[in-house]
């Protein structure tokens, strides 16, 4: 066997199904090599990024990695926002980069770039296959890395000559390392708990299925707070779910709600930062007299952790649970609150819920609280434009859930080519675009500025609505049925229309 296919049945062996591809003259024979390997379905995207955010998003749901195929540095750093954003929520990623054979690269032809220095931003690991030798070996290893201890996005660079040249190696198989764990005793932590104002943060697993039953139970046996960190991979939520109070983003919000809590236990949390620096604020959000106390770590698996907690407590009871409360019919023209009202009528249960909503995520989320059980999934690491690619990985993980992404207008605009991924695969994703013709996040640190310092120039670059942009048009042009609303009763059709039909669709709102 050439070595493409050894590292395309080695993948395949190793228990990775899915191929996201936007690639070149380097990758011709690992895309020879895919269509001779039926168990490792390859899907075009037509943007690196688009790639790697939907291999997020697979991740996240199915629980195990997407191969990424990339074409030499510079498609790597086109994808780079989105494995920045997978690298933060711990998504196995097995990031496949075709490079230039071995001999070649000393020419300096035009695409030659440092691939491994720009790999190892965003990678757990970065290993090279060189040719003839080691494919199979190579390509297990950055599988395993993929997924552990601390799981991320493992990189594997492919050189031209390393996939067309024989390679007498096997395919290599499964292997994975141990998982990392607590050492802490968590009889040490249930007086910590039950002082008054305590809270217990969440993330990550600790979100999730029997984890957060456990740590709702918790919360019930000692009175600490459940809180969430402000942005998760995956949350179960919705009627009958645990109920969970998230961190607020505004840093002096989070402050106020932090000032009182005499410890924060982290279960799967990080010690909650600001975003960014602002002049004279500290860049914690946490008083200086808390206590922090680290239970386990975000790579760590939450249930046993919790449950051993749960004990500890004498937790035997229920926990407080979001009630089946749908917000009435609203009528009239449309915000973020009356989106969300209308959308938790709609949403069926077990429907993925992709958050890009940005400024309007917050009501957003408070009118979802009571509708039907479904899982919300949040922007890891900041970078925007993850969206649509992380709604496409989704639908390619769970093809029988009904998947929603609500994305802000500007977002949208980075990674666009999702539809067309989503049309030619047929994807069940309900686009909402949220249009206020505005970067709005960035005018509220504007209001933040000195009266002095604002000018119009600012106010210029933060405008997105000249021209203004039909979503509509765009969607249509690849594939994707479209509508415009700007009211209620808009949108409640739209929305009754679009979860009837199987497939992909979009609904631009104007707000």
């Amino acid at each position: 066997m050439i070595g493409a296919e050894v590292v395309v049945r080695s993948l395949h062996g190793c228990g990775v199904d899915l191929c996201l591809a936007n690639p070149g003259t380097s990758e011709m024979h690992f895309l020879s090599a895919l269509g001779a390997a039926p168990g490792l379905r390859p899907v075009l995207v037509l943007q690196e990024n688009v790639a790697t955010g939907a291999a997020d998003g697979y991740a996240r749901i199915a629980g195990r990695p997407a191969a990424t195929l990339l074409h030499l540095g510079p498609g790597l750093a086109n994808g780079l926002s989105n494995l920045h954003n997978a690298a933060r929520a711990l998504s196995p990623v097995v990031n496949i980069v075709g490079d230039h054979a071995t001999g070649h690269r000393r020419l300096d032809a035009p695409l030659t770039s440092d691939i491994r220095a720009l790999a190892e931003t965003v990678s757990v690991s970065t290993r090279c296959v060189m040719p003839g030798r080691g494919a199979g070996a190579e390509t297990a290893a950055a599988v395993a890395d993929s997924l552990g201890p601390v799981p991320g996005v493992a990189t594997l660079l492919l050189p031209a000559d390393a996939a067309w040249s024989e390679d007498e190696s096997a395919p290599g198989l499964p292997q994975r390392g141990p998982a990392v764990t607590t050492d802490i005793n968590p009889a040490g932590l249930v007086e910590a708990l039950r002082r008054p104002g305590a809270v217990l943060l969440l993330g990550h697993g600790a979100l999730r299925g029997a984890g957060l039953e456990a740590a709702g139970r918790v919360a019930r046996a000692t009175g600490a707070a459940l809180v969430a960190q402000t942005t998760n991979p995956v949350v179960d939520r919705g009627a009958g779910r645990v109920t969970v109070e998230r961190l607020p983003f505004a840093p002096d919000a989070a402050r106020a709600r932090l000032a009182g809590a005499p410890v924060i236990v982290l279960a799967g949390a990080r010690a909650p930062v600001a975003f960014f620096a602002y002049p004279g604020k500290p860049g914690r959000l946490t008083a200086p007299g808390t206590t922090i106390i680290e239970y386990f770590a975000p790579e760590c698996d939450a249930v046993a952790p919790l449950e051993a907690l749960a004990e500890a407590c004498g937790a035997d009871g229920d926990t407080a649970r979001n009630p089946a409360v749908l917000p009435g019919r609203p009528v009239g023209a449309l915000d973020a609150a009356k989106l969300g009202a209308l959308l938790a009528r709609h949403l069926p249960e077990g429907t993925i819920l992709v958050d890009e909503a940005m400024t309007n995520g917050v009501p957003i989320a408070a009118a979802t609280a009571g509708a039907a059980p479904h899982r919300w999934c949040q922007n890891m690491g900041g970078s925007i434009g993850s969206g649509a690619p992380l709604a496409t990985g989704c639908a390619l993980a769970e093809p029988a859930a009904p998947v929603v992404s609500i994305i802000g207008d500007g977002s949208a605009m980075y990674t666009i080519q999702a539809l067309w991924t989503q049309s030619r695969e047929g994807l069940n994703v309900k686009t909402i675009i949220l249009a206020n013709r505005a970067y709005r996040i960035l005018q509220a640190e504007v209001a933040k500025l000195d009266p002095a310092r604002r000018t119009n120039a600012m106010d210029e670059m933060l405008r997105i609505d000249a021209p203004e942009m039909d979503f509509v048009a765009m969607a249509q042009g690849m594939g994707v049925p479209g509508i415009r609303v700007a009211d209620c009763d808009g949108l409640d059709r739209a929305l009754g229309r679009a979860f009837a039909e199987p497939g992909p669709a979009l609904i631009e709102v104007t707000l």
